[in-house]
C-alpha cells in the first residue's frame, strides 16, 4: 500500500500539484486528502479513479508499477481494449500462490469424486 500511496504522491508532484489542490478538486478537506496520501484512512475504488482523473492517469497506472508492460490498441468502434499483458512475469512472481490454490482445486474436486461414488452407491441400494 505504501508504495502505491508513494506513487500518488510523486505523480502529484510531477504535475506540479499541492495536497491543497487535490483536495479542491476532489472536493473534500486537506486534512482529508493528507489522510489519504499518508495511508490514515481508507481509499475507495471510486476515490481512486477521482486521483487518477485529476493526475491525468489510470487507476492502474498507480496501482501497478508495472503499467508501462500493458499496451492498448483501439478497434474501429474507437473501444479501448487491454491487448498485451505479461502474465508470465505476474504467474512467475505469484508461483507459490497459484500452485497452492491449484492444488486445493485438486483436493477438492478429488474429494466431491469420493461424494459422488458414495452417493451413488446409496442410490443403488
Amino acid at each position: 500500500m505504501e508504495k502505491f500511496l508513494t506513487k500518488i504522491r510523486d505523480v502529484r508532484k510531477e504535475r506540479g500539484l499541492s495536497l491543497e489542490n487535490m483536495a479542491d478538486e476532489l472536493q473534500i478537506s486537506h486534512t482529508a486528502y493528507r489522510k489519504i496520501e499518508t495511508n490514515q484512512c481508507k481509499l475507495s475504488v471510486e476515490r481512486l479513479v477521482q486521483i487518477a482523473a485529476i493526475l491525468k492517469t489510470s487507476a492502474s497506472e498507480l496501482l501497478d508499477e508495472k503499467a508501462s508492460h500493458v499496451y492498448h490498441q483501439t478497434n474501429n468502434d474507437n473501444a479501448t481494449f487491454i491487448g498485451h499483458q505479461e502474465f508470465e512475469n505476474y504467474y512467475q512472481e505469484n508461483k507459490e500462490l497459484t500452485q497452492n490454490f491449484m492444488e486445493s482445486l485438486q483436493n477438492e474436486i478429488a474429494h466431491l469424486k469420493t461424494e459422488i461414488e458414495f452417493l451413488r452407491s446409496i442410490v443403488k441400494k
